[in-house]
């Protein structure tokens, strides 16, 4: 078996360090064979804070091991370019494993205070690392006492909520004869970003100030609240459906600026297949079946009186027993309003129509309509075409029948 900085110890059995190893690893082997259930509670609360001292120390055993082994490059020997490459080659673990066991060996350099606190057992590796990160921010030679102050408080049985306020106190002394400067920073580091996805989902991530960030957490925490016993969300959840609650209340009440002198609208796109799948649907399908029922019927008895096109306004069972076996083509179907198509025909008579048709600037559209119309049509000089309907100086008022011609606008008339 290979021998070097990356060799088994057990080639050598008779290494303490072996013997000592092999003790732990029989314990930790043994809790987890036994059967947990068959324990009483107060055994299984000491194994617990058992287990997390002996993790505790575990995590100071290995950011010592490991802080030596990079020092000495003991990952050359296995042709690795750092220890953290060798963490993941070698004892396969993840990549963020990794980065945190590394992450220890610099941290352990710049706060000793804590990993001797770590390697006696006397704090979780949690805690330590918080109390790390806090004092990260003071000034380099401010950390060794905050470290120290707050490992004793910690020692106390202060929780974290009160360690956390302590060591904010720190932080704000060290900051003395430059809170303004400090105050800047984070003000200028502010920022929300949001980022839709693929599928519409949204991702929102934000550095907020110390203001912002005790508004939105208030109210959050205000919608947020479990709805009972049956509330199966989570705190994230929760905070979701609390943030979507506050924002459509914002809107409802009418607090945001107008937009083109008009409330501000959250507009949804839904189809009809999922209008008709909701609770309720029969009822609003019913009533919108009713109404264009009842302007089939107006249709059949104007046909009657004026005559069709030639087709037959069906609906019901009829309608069911033709579309059976027939041929579909979808096509557009509108109202026609005759005062707008007048106004839109008085607007486009300054255009030399013959010569803005040629040009392409015209654009006509066809649309099957359900009504009749009677419009004006502007007098030109010249003699032209809609379709297969020859338009004249002589021929002003015409009669659109269900098929409708209807002009727009080019795009440099707006």
């Amino acid at each position: 078996m290979r021998k070097g900085p990356t060799g088994d110890s057990s080639s050598n059995p008779r290494d303490p360090i072996h013997y000592e190893f092999n003790l732990g690893k029989a314990a930790m082997g043994y809790l987890a064979a036994v059967d947990a259930t068959a324990m009483a509670a107060e055994t299984q609360a000491q194994c617990l804070r058992a287990l997390e001292q002996a993790h505790s120390i575990g995590t100071a055993a290995r950011t010592a091991i490991l802080g030596a082994f990079t020092s000495g490059q003991g990952y050359s020997a296995d042709a690795d370019y750092s220890a953290r490459a060798w963490l993941i080659n070698r004892t396969r673990v993840t990549k963020g494993a990794a980065v945190g066991y590394t992450a220890w060996v610099r941290r352990a350099a710049a706060h000793p205070e804590v990993a001797a606190a770590l390697a006696a057992g006397e704090m979780s590796e949690s805690f330590a690392r918080t109390i790390c990160t806090w004092t990260d921010k003071l000034p380099e030679d401010c950390r060794p006492d905050a470290d120290e102050i707050l490992l004793t408080a910690a020692g106390t049985g202060m929780d974290l909520r009160d360690l956390a306020g302590l060591a904010g106190e720190i932080y704000a002394r060290s900051l003395l004869g430059k809170p303004d400067e400090d105050q800047d920073e984070a003000f200028e580091d502010r920022s929300v970003k949001l980022e839709t996805t693929f599928g519409g989902a949204g991702v929102l991530t934000g550095d907020l100030t110390p203001e912002c960030a005790a508004v939105v957490t208030t109210v959050l925490d205000a919608l947020s609240a479990p709805a009972g016993a049956e509330d199966t969300r989570s705190q994230a959840q929760r905070f979701h459906d609390g943030l979507q609650e506050a924002m459509r209340r914002l809107v409802a009440a009418g607090l945001l600026p107008e937009r083109a002198g008009q409330p501000v609208k959250v507009v949804a796109h839904i189809s009809l297949a999922d209008l008709m799948v909701l609770e309720g649907s029969s009822a609003l399908l019913e009533e919108w079946t009713s109404r264009v029922r009842a302007q089939w019927a107006g249709h059949r008895a104007a046909a009657s009186a004026g005559g069709s096109d030639g087709g037959a306004w069906l609906d019901s069972d009829a309608a069911q027993a033709v579309a059976c076996d027939a041929a579909m083509a979808p096509f557009v179907t509108g109202e026609v309003n005759p005062a707008a198509l007048t106004a839109r025909w008085e607007r486009l008579s300054t255009i030399s129509w013959p010569r803005a048709m040629r040009s392409g600037a015209g654009v006509l559209a066809v649309f099957r309509s359900q009504v009749s119309a009677t419009a004006d049509l502007p007098a030109d000089e010249a003699s032209w075409s809609i379709g297969d309907k020859q338009l004249s100086k002589r021929r002003r008022h015409v009669t659109l029948g269900c098929q409708v011609v209807q002009p727009f606008a080019p795009p440099f008339l707006g």
